[in-house]
């Protein structure tokens, strides 16, 4: 609740009633998502010709130098912003492998081409999806609530869900992980991911769906999230546990808890939230300064259910001796089918239905007019084009780099046939140094993700400077940097995943189970923005190509370690803080009653 000064009336200035001016300025108290939505849709648009003087309805006529300047220092902001995220890592990448690794980059002009696909992709389609698709999810968040009845209101949660995580940028390096894995090592998962790529999407989508459901009945009756994690965790792990009891499947482990990752990027997060917290604005119910929590982790968590029960349907129903067969009668793709054509339709594919299903909600069910349909139109075909762009980008740059880089790091502790003198160095050194540079590679990568930035500063004013924005940002990176070296070691080892996931959330169990609400909040959200689109397909192809390279059967599972290590980083990082607190206030009240 906010209390907003409102102006009422007009009164004469005299002694015996004091005033503003002309007018007497009254308080009330409103609530903030009222206040904002009605500021939001009562205002007036003036053309920028109007202001001039120019009401003769001609159109402005501008040379080309005037033009350049105008759109320059807009473009050159957004720009720099996505080169921020993709030149440090790959520069990392290729001076590790021609300093450390001696190795030359075979492919620069194709992975240069390819990276800047992802920067000016990534540009584009941020953009897009700022101009063209937020405001839909704004519409729809602020509206829906208030004409339609609550199943309603959730079936369309629901869809959204599903829609939006066709459109997330890194869902494509699912796909493309496709063509790494070899049906011999991991048929299961080779399945998976070639001849049930579409399903494995679309489950994944009906559990942020569900995900997207559960975490708005969250904002509308203001539930704990601690029951939620553990009701969505038991069986998660049991399921884990029961698929590692079964060699043939064991593989598709890695691969579900690495799907958890994919889903929380910059698509589904803002639109899946944007609604929630319009529905708990619109039925009174956003009182707590963490309600816009919590969603991240469901959607992080749900998927991986769905991802494993799809894996027991096919094990159930594909006999594994013909798995084989079908890899080798696999017809010659069409040309929508092979690269350019797949990244063109995947692109188109990810962003149409989602805006036809946002315009239908819109003019169909509440009926509201489209406003500013250009500026729209424009936003979309951005999106569209910069989705285009990132899916070639990730094809010919992410991909490419992050799969030569984890083939070749192998090479530092032990022989593989792409480098003649490996290994370079002794096994225990080498072995420490792709270490380290996994490490590296993960506290890097976190630390430039704009998304923990901006979760940093949000929780520092949250928690009033109790957990400050740099404490955080360290802990969620140190908690990723250690993932992804110990998701590197299970690689070299071949440890299983369940050795790894099960101890490691159970022990998040306890420190949740230990911790204050508002920093298991902030703990199990901190997991689903530390994945954005440069680092998923980078790891991912990164942990694909080591694996290939050290003879592991799947190289799935780092991004798996790089969600749990985040969470166990800031629960244990919040319980030293709320040790701190406590020690201090008890040193106060020692000092207080002292003479």
């Amino acid at each position: 609740m906010t209390e907003c000064p409102t102006l009422v009336g007009t009164r004469a200035h005299t002694a015996a009633s004091p005033s503003l001016g002309d007018h007497v300025l009254v308080t009330r108290t409103v609530r903030f998502g009222t206040f904002v939505r009605e500021v939001a849709h009562d205002h007036k648009a003036v053309p920028y010709d109007a202001l001039g003087g120019r009401t003769d309805g001609s159109r402005l006529r501008l040379t080309s130098h005037e033009i350049y300047r105008i759109i320059e220092p807009y473009v050159s902001v957004r720009l720099r912003e996505q080169a921020r995220a993709v030149v440090p890592l790959a520069a990392y990448l290729m001076l590790f492998q021609l300093l450390i690794l001696r190795q030359d980059l075979t492919d620069s002009w194709v992975i240069g081409a390819g990276l800047l696909c992802v920067i000016v992709g990534l540009m584009l389609f941020m953009e897009g999806l700022k101009v063209g698709l937020m405001p839909f999810g704004e519409t729809i968040g602020s509206s829906l609530p208030r004409k339609s009845p609550l199943p309603i209101v959730l079936i369309v949660t629901f869809l959204l869900g599903i829609g939006v995580t066709f459109a997330e940028p890194a869902i494509g390096a699912l796909k493309a992980a496709g063509e790494i894995v070899t049906v011999e090592s991991a048929p299961y998962l080779y399945t998976l991911l070639n001849f049930w790529s579409e399903e494995l999407v679309l489950l994944v989508g009906i559990g942020v769906g569900l995900a997207a459901v559960l975490g708005t009945l969250r904002f509308l009756y203001a539930w704990s999230l601690k029951p939620l994690i553990y009701a969505t965790l038991l069986p998660t792990l049991g399921l884990t546990l029961y698929i590692a009891s079964r060699p043939e499947l064991n593989e598709i482990l890695g691969l579900a808890w690495d799907c958890g990752a994919v889903t929380t990027g910059p698509v589904t997060v803002p639109l899946v939230l944007s609604l929630g917290i319009g529905i708990a604005a619109s039925a009174g119910k956003q009182n707590s300064s963490l309600s816009g929590f919590g969603i991240v982790t469901l959607a992080s968590l749900f998927p991986i259910i769905g991802v494993q029960v799809l894996g027991l349907y096919v094990a159930a129903t594909v006999p594994l001796d013909s798995i084989g067969a079908a890899a080798a009668a696999n017809t010659p793709p069409s040309w929508f089918q092979s690269t350019p054509g797949v990244e063109i339709v995947s692109g188109a594919r990810a962003i149409v239905p989602l805006v036809l299903f946002l315009l239908l909600v819109l003019t169909v069910l509440l009926r509201e007019k489209i406003r500013n349909g250009g500026m729209i139109a424009y936003g979309i075909a951005l999106a569209v084009l910069g989705m285009i762009l990132f899916n070639l980008g990730l094809s010919y740059g992410l991909s490419l780099l992050g799969s030569q880089s984890g083939s070749l790091v192998p090479a530092a502790f032990t022989s593989i046939e792409l480098v003649e003198e490996s290994p370079l160095y002794q096994f225990a050194l080498g072995l420490g140094i792709a270490a380290v540079f996994a490490w590296i590679l993960g506290f890097g990568a976190t630390l430039a993700e704009p998304a923990l930035n901006a979760l940093g500063a949000t929780v520092e004013t949250l928690t009033n400077g109790a957990f400050r924005k740099s404490v955080l940002m360290y802990s969620v990176a140190i908690g990723v940097a250690f993932g992804i070296a110990i998701g590197v070691i299970k690689i070299v080892y071949a440890l299983p995943i369940a050795w790894l996931i099960v101890p490691g959330y159970g022990l998040a169990i306890v420190l949740t189970a230990l911790s204050s609400e508002e920093f298991v909040n902030v703990a199990w959200d901190s997991a689903g923005v530390t994945t954005g689109p440069v680092t998923v397909p980078l790891v991912l192809a990164m942990g694909l190509g080591f694996g290939n390279a050290v003879g592991a059967a799947e190289g799935f599972g780092i991004l798996a370690m790089a969600s749990i290590g985040p969470i166990l980083a800031v629960l244990s990082t919040g319980l030293w803080i709320e040790w701190k607190r406590k020690r201090r206030h008890a040193i106060e009240e020692v000092e207080a009653l002292a003479p």
